[in-house]
C-alpha cells in the first residue's frame, strides 16, 4: 500500500471481544472497506469521564531529516513531548510549522538544534522544510495514555487499557473529512479487546524533487 494516502471516512468500528472487569489488552486494525491494511493511521482513546483521564509523563522524541525526507513520516506523541529535529543530511534544512497546535521555526541549520521543540497542545501538526518543499511530515499530539500508529499490517497495539467507557478516535494525515469518534465500552473488559477501523483511501500527488545539484 502507498505510504501516503488519504483517510476519507470512518465506516465502522466493531468491538470483537470483551470480558469481565480488569485491564484489557487492546488492539486496533485499520483497513480499507475492501480489507487492505492501512499504514500510518493514528488512533487514540479518550476517556468518556474526565475524572478517569490519565496523562502519560512528558517524554522525548526525534524526527530526523534523512536523504531529504522527514523520518518518520507520521508521529503520534502525548502532550508535552520534547522533539529533537536532527539533520542527518549534508545540506541545511529550515524546518517549520504553521499549525495551530504548534507553530515554530528552526532556521537554516545542520546537525542538531540546540533546543528541542515542545509539543504542548493536542491536535495535528504539519511539518515542512522551507528549502525543500516536497519534504513533509505529520504529528498528531494527543492528550491520552492510550495511542498508537498503524504498521504496514494495519495493526496497532494500545496495550493494557483500564476498564471504562471511551471514545475511539482515528486520524490519517491526508484525510478528506474529519472522522467522527466512536464510543466503546470496556467496563467489562477482561483479557483482550479488539476493534477494526475501516478507512477509505485516496493517493495524493507527490511534489516533485529538485535535482541534487540544485539543493541548498
Amino acid at each position: 500500500m502507498p505510504r501516503r494516502a488519504t483517510a476519507a471516512a470512518l465506516a465502522a468500528i466493531g468491538l470483537l471481544a470483551i470480558g469481565s472487569a480488569q485491564a484489557a489488552s487492546a488492539t486496533v486494525e485499520v483497513r480499507t472497506p475492501s480489507g487492505a491494511p492501512v499504514a500510518d493511521a493514528v488512533v487514540w482513546l479518550e476517556p468518556a469521564a474526565a475524572s478517569t483521564a490519565r496523562r502519560p509523563p512528558p517524554g522525548r522524541a526525534e524526527i530526523r531529516q534523512v536523504k531529504l525526507e522527514f523520518v518518520p513520516f507520521v508521529s503520534v506523541l502525548p502532550v508535552g513531548t520534547r522533539v529533537d529535529f536532527p539533520n542527518r543530511d549534508k545540506v541545511k534544512h529550515h524546518v517549520y510549522s504553521f499549525s495551530s497546535a504548534k507553530s515554530f521555526e528552526i532556521q537554516l541549520y545542520s546537525g542538531m538544534p540546540v533546543e528541542p521543540v515542545v509539543f504542548d497542545k493536542p491536535g495535528p501538526v504539519v511539518l515542512g522544510c522551507n528549502i525543500h518543499d516536497w519534504m513533509e511530515a505529520y504529528v498528531m499530539v494527543v492528550d491520552s495514555a492510550w495511542y498508537g500508529k498503524s504498521e504496514a499490517s494495519g495493526r496497532i497495539a494500545l496495550g493494557a487499557v483500564a476498564p471504562g467507557r471511551y471514545l475511539l478516535h482515528a486520524w490519517h494525515p491526508y484525510q478528506k473529512a474529519s472522522v467522527a469518534p466512536q464510543a466503546v465500552d470496556l467496563t467489562k473488559a477482561r483479557d483482550a479487546a479488539a476493534w477494526r477501523v475501516d478507512i477509505e483511501l485516496v493517493v495524493p500527488p507527490r511534489k516533485p524533487r529538485r535535482p541534487l545539484d540544485e539543493h541548498y
